[in-house]
């Protein structure tokens, strides 16, 4: 149908910014009631959207869509051109201070929102992690939030007998979240006991063991484990996980259990490592919707997102993945995009409140003692590690699980092998040698590396290297074998 009105007001909104009614009436000649008729009718169409667009309006306002838009790409492009790009050193320092770092359960609860979804490891997980964005961090708390439903953990691949991989979700986002777990090839068994854990809810180790009919517990326990590590089964509570990690209690002569320290355990309800209600882990949620999730996630995480964080992190498809959703989220005013931080492309997003701290992110000496692949590490995935100047050719500083890394003022200092037998001296200062020394020795001292005897640092007998200096004034003994902690 035809609609000169229409048309004459559409016209004018194709040519005009942002207008109120009584502006196409004087110029067009038509009554206000007239015009805003028109307008709702190029509303309902999609033509034109209404709201408070420019600073100081009055009322409401009208502007075509495809106007709206060039506005708003030239203000974000403005936007960009004002930033200055910092040094990648203050995103060393804004990082660990971005992670959430609050007391008690409920601080627990928000780190964990943090963290949903990227994978960490078990054997640093209640040692070094948590505990370094909780700082009264108890197990009791992460019982306590597995237990009453809020939390849930699942395995994301294992490191030998001893170690592996997981990964923490709020129980109400992990259906989102969750990657689809890999087509590795399980056994019979394994197989056996997905297939009796698929009718839902959660069953005790003996339950599972009556409706499997395994050769002995210790079979069970493999395949359990198996379906753990896979991505593929969950439990109830980490007692399994921190049984694992420790090491299995042994078999005393009357038949019972003994654990390394000597306390008796029970075997009515299965072995320990088994304790708890074992269940299928959440499946992977509909990947649109998980992709959204999955930028505003990484967002929340990172403050200052790049291209390698988020390759780091092993998202499926990589950043072109998340890319779409990360330009919409910024057209949609919820983050921005920028060169932010020098050397790593023009492609960074960030919460508009990180830009700020980034910017405020003032060097200071304070050492950090963090896991390797801890998020709140930039080194290896936002940014590259530093070039050492002891060469040793046949070590390099990764993420790797196990390993941990020292930060002077948001740069690395120190950096230690899994195992804590092998270290780098990431730095020729000695100031900085001597604070990251001290924060590891002090990190050794509140239980959170365990025993440790440091051999070789930068390929060279651990005693006699500027680090080894700066760790035996910090507290650490020589020995004819190394560096020792005894704790």
């Amino acid at each position: 149908m035809a609609d000169p009105v229409g048309d004459l007001v559409h016209r004018f909104a194709r040519t005009h910014g942002p207008f109120i009614p009584e502006e196409p009436a004087a110029r067009l000649g038509l009554g206000r009631s007239v015009v805003l008729e028109a307008l709702h009718r190029l509303e309902r169409s999609g033509s034109l959207q209404q709201g408070e667009f420019r600073p100081g309006g009055q009322g409401p306002e009208w502007c075509h869509s495809e106007v709206l838009r060039g506005l708003r790409r030239r203000s974000l492009a403005r936007l960009r051109r004002e930033v200055q790009a910092v040094p990648q050193g203050a995103l060393g320092r804004l990082l660990p201070r971005w992670q959430a770092r609050s007391r008690g359960v409920d601080g627990l609860l928000r780190a964990i929102q943090q963290l949903q979804g990227v994978r960490l490891p078990a054997g640093q997980l209640e040692s070094l992690v948590l505990p370094f964005r909780v700082p009264d961090y108890s197990p009791a708390f992460l019982d306590e939030l597995c237990a009453s439903g809020e939390v849930l953990w699942v395995g994301a691949g294992s490191l030998g007998d001893d170690d592996g991989w997981v990964r923490l979700y709020l129980a109400d986002d992990a259906s989102v979240l969750r990657q689809a777990a890999g087509e590795e090839e399980l056994s019979p068994l394994a197989l056996q006991v997905r297939e009796t854990l698929s009718g839902g809810g959660g069953l005790f180790f003996r339950q599972i063991f009556d409706r499997v009919a395994p050769p002995a517990d210790e079979a069970l326990l493999e395949a359990l484990w198996e379906l753990v590590w896979a991505g593929q089964a969950t439990n109830d509570t980490l007692a399994p996980l921190r049984i694992r990690l420790w090491g299995a209690p042994r078999r005393t002569r009357s038949g019972g259990l003994r654990s390394r320290r000597g306390l008796r355990l029970p075997t009515r309800q299965g072995p320990p490592a088994g304790a708890g209600r074992w269940s299928l882990a959440p499946q992977a949620g509909e990947p649109t919707r998980a992709r959204l999730a999955w930028a505003e996630q990484l967002l929340d995480r990172h403050g200052v997102l790049t291209r390698g964080a988020v390759e780091a992190e092993g998202i499926p498809g990589g950043f072109a993945a998340v890319y779409p959703v990360l330009k919409a989220l910024e057209e949609a005013g919820r983050c921005r995009r920028g060169y932010f931080v020098e050397g790593l492309g023009a492609a960074q997003f960030a919460l508009p409140g990180a830009v700020e701290r980034l910017r405020s992110a003032q060097e200071e000496p304070k050492a950090l003692v963090l896991a390797a692949s801890d998020p709140a590490n930039p080194y290896g995935a936002a940014l590259p590690w530093p070039e050492r100047g002891a060469e040793d050719p046949g070590h390099r500083p990764s993420r790797r699980a196990g390993a941990v890394v020292v930060l002077v003022g948001g740069e690395p200092a120190i950096f230690l092998e899994r195992g804590l037998k092998s270290a780098l001296s990431l730095t020729a200062e000695s100031s900085a040698l001597q604070a990251g020394a001290t924060a590891l020795v002090g990190a050794a001292g509140e239980g959170r590396l365990g025993r440790f005897l440091l051999r070789r640092v930068d390929g060279q007998p651990a005693a006699g290297t500027p680090l080894g200096e700066s760790l035996q004034s910090a507290g650490l003994q020589v020995t004819w074998q190394g560096l020792r902690w005894r704790g």
